[in-house]
Order: structure tokens, then sequence, then C-alpha cells
């Protein structure tokens, strides 16, 4: 079995209703908050309207328009609205593209130079900007760990970062904000969680018992309510199961997360 380091890092809030928990999750890092989102789909299901409500006595900055497999330009843009407003801690609300984009602008706040290099090398951060999260997507885990995935069309690259201080600090887990995804989501999002499941499962380190049956068990809760996920849109049990496998599916209670590599876009 390999070394590692396991802290319990990131506060999470699951269940319904959890939302309400957003100020203190917020407040206790400042009250200038940079509001990271995709498209129109949290406004659309009340996600938005209900965290501004929430945060009505916060000075709310938005970045919207984050698009799937972020782009280091939204980064840069990210970057330079922190520093313009002094935010004191960001509010991304979404799924791991959302996710990511906060961690990449979190870590770019404290560098100097272009945010491309903190991306490309992750050695480069040196402190992050407190990240809360509010998840609406059972795909990638980046709630509760320390990746992101950034694309340079530019250089035609799309590249892992990694650093421990990117983990969010709070992330609200409500199975029901998933009730709107559209079966396709759903079922790439199950992908996904599989995915990063087998990744890990089929490394070559031995002595991994624990590790093995914990990828097993994840597995079998994707391949049982996924399909239900997808019959019934609104079943809680299987959005409640899909959302917690995705969190444990890519977190360091049973993952060592090797360095991060690049990607070429294709």
């Amino acid at each position: 079995m390999d070394n590692f380091i396991f802290n319990a890092y990131t506060k999470i809030y699951f269940g319904k209703g959890m939302i309400e928990n957003l100020p203190e999750a917020i407040r206790k890092h400042g009250k200038n908050v940079l509001l990271v989102y995709g498209g129109g789909s949290i406004k659309k299901n009340g996600i938005y309207d209900k965290a501004k409500s929430l945060l009505s006595d916060c000075n709310i900055i938005e970045l919207p328009g984050v698009d799937p497999n972020p782009k280091i330009e939204t980064v840069r843009e990210g970057v330079q609205l922190c520093r313009k407003y002094n935010v004191e801690v960001i509010l991304a609300i979404g799924g791991g593209s959302v996710i990511d984009c906060s961690k990449a602008i979190g870590a770019g706040y404290y560098y100097e130079g272009d945010a491309w290099d903190i991306v490309a090398d992750p050695s480069k951060i040196t402190e992050v900007l407190p990240i809360v999260t509010v998840l609406t997507l059972a795909a990638t885990g980046s709630e509760m760990n320390k990746n992101a995935v950034i694309s340079n069309m530019e250089l035609n690259e799309k590249l892992g970062t990694a650093s421990m201080k990117m983990i969010p600090q709070a992330s609200i887990l409500d199975p029901e904000y998933l009730y709107t995804l559209p079966a396709r989501q759903t079922a790439a999002g199950t992908a996904d969680i599989m995915s990063h499941i087998f990744e890990n499962y089929f490394k070559k380190e031995t002595d991994t018992f624990i590790q093995n049956r914990l990828a097993e068990n994840l597995l079998e809760t994707c391949i049982k309510y996924c399909p239900i996920a997808l019959e019934e849109p609104t079943n809680y049990e299987a959005r409640a199961n899909l959302m917690w496998a995705s969190t444990l599916a890519l977190m360091d209670l049973w993952v060592q997360v090797n360095q991060a590599h690049g990607l070429a876009i294709q």
C-alpha cells in the first residue's frame, strides 16, 4: 500500500435544503464574493436566486458562462475580477468545470505571473482563495479534492493541476439539485464517476484491500442507481447515492492521486 496523507478538509453539507448553510460557509471567510457559474440552468432551477437571497448582505461579483472544459481565458478574467473587487471567497455553483475554474482562479489570485503557469506547474501555487461549492452535477468529485483541469486553446493543451490548497473549504450537496439534469448528463456523469474508480482500481500498487473493496462498492452503487435516476429523475435515493459516490470516487480517503498529467485537446 502506498504512503498517503488523509485530511478530511472539506466540510460537507449533504441533503435536502442544505443550501440554508451557505451563509455560514461563506461569511467566515468574508463578504466580498466571486460567484462563478456556467450557463443559465442555475437561474432556471432557482439555485441562483436562493443563493443571492441568502447572501443578500454580501458584495457579490459574478463570473458567468464557464464552459465545459474551462478555458484559461475565463480563469484570467476571474483573477482580474478578484483583484479589482478585493474578493475574499469564491462561490462555485455548478459541476466539475465550474469548480475547477474556481480553483484555478483562487490560485491565480496570489500568483504574479500568468495563470497558465500555475496550471502547467502546480509547484508555483503558494496560496488559494477560500472556495465554497454548491454542486449541481455528480461526476468529477472536484467538490472534495485538490484537482483541476484547464484548457488552453492557443497551445492546444488540456492540463491537469493539483494542490492541497485548492481543496474546497465547504461543499453543499443537495441531491434534489440533480432532478432537472438531462438524461444524457446523468449518464455521462455516472460514466465519469466510474472512470475515476477504474483508473485507480487497476493501478499496480499492492496491499490495497480496503481501497479495492471501496472501489467495488462505489461501482455497484453506480450500476444500481444510474438506471433508476434515468427512469425516475426525481428519485431522491438514486440521486443521493450517485451524488455521494461522485464525491467519494476521487477523494484522498482511498485514492492516492498521481502527479497530474497533460492531455492534448482532440
